[in-house]
């Protein structure tokens, strides 16, 4: 619901969630707002196949280090829930340029350390994460490539 509120979402909004995984944010949403246009993508054909058939039609398989097959500014939000840190940093960039050039909006969430003891536990339990910055270095990477959207971190403590 938060989410819905801070990006005043409603019935007409399109979303774009970027590294969907098995869609389970937007089956929530899509219960909220049952006519809000969703569409998601994830590199896992296993989690696009095992998506909720509410949904599974709306997701499709696809790499977030490509450019996104959509027009520019197509969605009211674009989302990106632990999936860019998993990219190395010019492919990186590439997915964060796309977030900006597709969405109106944007909000993502990236894994980070702010000292030693977080980043080791990040190495050890983020198998798949490429980019490893503190909060600091992903703030000055944000305004490096010119990311306007709003983020978060989450921390291994």
């Amino acid at each position: 619901i938060k989410l819905i509120r801070t990006y005043k979402l409603d019935q007409k909004s399109q979303i774009l969630d970027v590294g969907c995984g098995k869609g389970y944010l937007l089956q929530e949403i899509k219960l909220l707002l049952p006519k809000i246009k969703i569409v998601g993508f994830d590199i896992s054909k296993y989690a696009i196949s095992n998506a909720h058939p509410n949904i599974k039609k709306k997701l499709f398989k696809y790499d977030a280090a490509k450019p996104f097959p959509f027009k520019r500014k197509k969605f009211d939000l674009v989302i990106s829930i632990n999936t860019i840190h998993n990219l190395k940093i010019n492919d990186l960039k590439k997915s964060l340029e796309e977030i900006e050039r597709v969405g109106k909006k944007s909000f993502i969430a990236v894994e980070s350390f702010r000292n030693d003891l977080e980043l080791f536990n990040l190495q050890c339990w983020a198998l798949t994460c490429q980019s490893f910055f503190s909060k600091t270095e992903w703030e000055w990477l944000f305004k490096e490539y010119k990311f306007r959207g709003d983020y978060e971190f989450i921390y291994f403590i």
